[in-house]
């Protein structure tokens, strides 16, 4: 699949995130809808100094036909003509409403058996924290669970995030999302 052809997919698959049964809501207790991205959350490591910490989240009313979920951490405004993906997870099971801080670090084993996570534009599994260019405008970080109509995506082990999105696309039945922004 071409690049350009790849890019439209995971345009479609955030246009998807509007989906949605009426009042699936994520929230996060590290995270507030439209504020600053806590330095927590930032990447540590190319000139960040964050603690590369996935925020807690939590989601209520998705749709009662979830057969599992996804959550996605990406940011548009990256310098790269495609965005940055920074935390893909997958075959989230249907019972979880919530994963708690720190999930995104694969050496510690917060998420529920089953998940998988994808390989984010950092080039491994995990979460990677915000680092946008020093003196760039504010980037917004789009966290997205998406509610999907299968149990498993059924994936090589290593998925990028565009191929995991074009999954996610196919599948999604509802979707919520908060929005934060970072600058530095």
């Amino acid at each position: 699949m071409s690049r350009p052809i790849l890019a439209a997919c995971l345009a479609a698959a955030l246009a998807v995130s509007s989906l949605g049964a009426q009042g699936f809501t994520l929230s996060s207790p590290d995270v507030k809808n439209g504020q600053a991205l806590p330095q927590a959350q930032a990447f540590n490591g190319m000139g960040c100094t964050g603690q590369n910490l996935s925020p807690a989240l939590s989601w209520s009313g998705a749709p009662a036909s979830a057969k599992s979920f996804a959550v996605t951490v990406y940011d548009p405004d990256a310098p790269t003509g495609s965005g940055w993906w920074h935390w893909v997870v997958y075959n989230i099971p249907a019972t979880t409403t919530s994963l708690p801080a720190g999930a995104g670090d694969p050496s510690k084993n917060l998420l529920p058996a089953g998940a998988v996570q994808g390989n984010t534009d950092f080039g491994a599994p995990g979460y990677g924290g915000a680092c946008p260019p020093p003196g760039d405008k504010p980037h917004h970080y789009y966290i997205t669970v998406f509610a999907l109509d299968v149990a498993k995506l059924d994936l090589p082990a290593g998925a990028t995030a565009a191929y995991v999105g074009f999954n996610l696309h196919a599948h999604t039945i509802g979707a919520a999302k908060l929005m934060a922004r970072y600058a530095r």
